[in-house]
């Protein structure tokens, strides 16, 4: 996390750069005053930007804040795996180093990560926070190499998007000593997704996996009677 000592001038900041660079220390505050316009101020005071500045970065409230943490989670992600290090891996350990990558990354900050959540849980914030677990799973499946693009793309992105929830809910609530039982719990869902994949190649071959999802999409719309 940043630390008043390491964040960079943002004098010159456009407002999306700073809602990255607040982001990590918002999220340090958030432990304590929750995702509020109190967690802000702190943030921008740690960082010398003006508060009046920093709720412009963040007119979208809680969820904007949410928003950008996540999003700041990301670009360290895309950063760290820039360097080619999944390249020779089994897809079961890049999908694993990439998932425990984040957790280390907000390591600390369960109890943020727990208000978070329960922000996120508000019927009006659900479909925000859907798009943002759709979006980080993209970015991991990207950075593991994945190149669907037929239905596999989006089953892909949905079960590791289930995975990584199912993970974070453990986490938050995890006191092992580093974070062991997440570990297991994480490997667990890896094993079976993988089991579960190759029984269904056998069971339907490739040939029969094919799937018009344009043509699935109209048949919710347009169900048959």
């Amino acid at each position: 996390m940043a630390t008043a000592g390491t964040t960079p001038d943002l004098a010159d900041a456009t407002l999306d750069e700073l809602r990255i660079a607040l982001a990590p220390e918002i999220a340090v505050a958030a432990m304590f005053d929750g995702w509020t316009d109190a967690a802000l101020v702190s943030a921008a005071e740690m960082a010398g930007v003006e508060p009046s500045v920093a709720r412009l970065a963040f007119k979208d409230g809680a969820m904007g804040m949410i928003d950008a943490w996540v999003a700041s989670v990301d670009e360290k992600m895309e950063a760290a795996f820039a360097d080619g290090r999944l390249d020779n891996m089994p897809i079961r350990e890049k999908i694993r180093s990439l998932v425990w990558f984040r957790l280390e990354a907000i390591m600390g900050l369960e109890e943020s990560l727990r208000r978070a959540t329960a922000v996120q849980a508000m019927p009006q914030n659900v479909p925000k926070a859907l798009k943002q677990g759709w979006s980080s799973a993209d970015k991991m499946w990207r950075l593991a190499g994945d190149t669907a693009t037929d239905y596999n793309h989006y089953t892909k992105r949905a079960i590791l998007g289930s995975i990584y929830g199912a993970t974070l809910a453990v986490f938050v609530d995890d006191e092992s000593e580093g974070k062991a039982d997440t570990a297991a719990f994480l490997d667990r869902r890896i094993e079976g997704v993988m089991k579960f994949e190759k029984a269904k190649a056998q069971l339907l071959g490739k040939d029969r996996e094919h799937f018009d999802f344009a043509r699935f999409l109209g048949r919710l719309r347009y169900p048959q009677k």
